[in-house]
This record gives C-alpha cells, structure tokens and sequence, in this order.
C-alpha cells in the first residue's frame, strides 16, 4: 500500500526559508513522480512544482519559480521542496502528490496524496 506523508510546514518570517520533506512508502525513488500542490484559505488549490521519476528534471509554477527548489534523495527515498524568499502570499497547505496518472502536472491526475502541511509567513 502506498502512502504519502509530508513533513517540515511550520512558521518564517518573510524572506525565510523552509523545506518539505515527502516519503512515499511503498514506492522506490525511482518508480513515481511526484509534484507540489498549495491551497491557500478560501482559494483553489494550485501546483507548485513538480519532479520526474529520475529527478533529473524539476518544473515550476511561476509564483515561485527561482525561489523554490525540487529534488529527490534517493538514499532517503524522500522528495524536498526548498523553498526560499518566502513571502505571505507563500502561506499554504502543501501538498505532495506521487505519480502522475495521464494529464498534465499541472492538474493531474495524482494517484496518491499525502494530509499536507502548513506553512505559514508572517509578514
């Protein structure tokens, strides 16, 4: 059985840094994809980033494109979004999400998904 669990929301100031960790268990590193997602309070959730099944490749959202960072572990079998200069509006529920099942990654469809984690700036 697959699972997905995310780790590393908490509270930063303005222009901080945070990174979230993904583990999906059930699933070796390189036999998902993974991306992303944020939904922020009374707004629709919105992709942030995502990563290909070798993590040789990372796409992102333009809102936080040159200030978040994707990647894979593949000794931790983990998925990490760095995110730098963070700003309010950065202020979310993540999401991770693993393998992409057709579609875009932009809207998916993601056969598996985690609780997600808060993440909060203050300004």
């Amino acid at each position: 059985q697959v699972q997905v669990l995310e780790s590393g929301g908490g509270l930063e100031h303005t222009g901080g840094s945070l990174r979230l960790s993904c583990t999906v268990s059930g699933l070796t590193i390189g036999a998902y994809d993974a991306a992303w997602f944020r939904q922020a309070p009374g707004k629709e959730r919105e992709a942030v980033s995502y990563i290909n099944y070798s993590g040789s490749l990372g796409t992102y959202a333009a809102s936080v494109k040159g200030r978040f960072t994707t990647t894979k572990d593949k000794a931790q079998n983990m998925v990490y979004l760095q995110m730098n200069s963070l700003k309010p509006e950065d202020t979310a529920i993540y999401y991770c999400a693993a393998i992409l099942d057709g579609g875009n990654w932009l809207q998916g469809p993601y056969r598996h998904w985690g609780q997600g984690t808060t993440v909060t700036v203050s300004s």
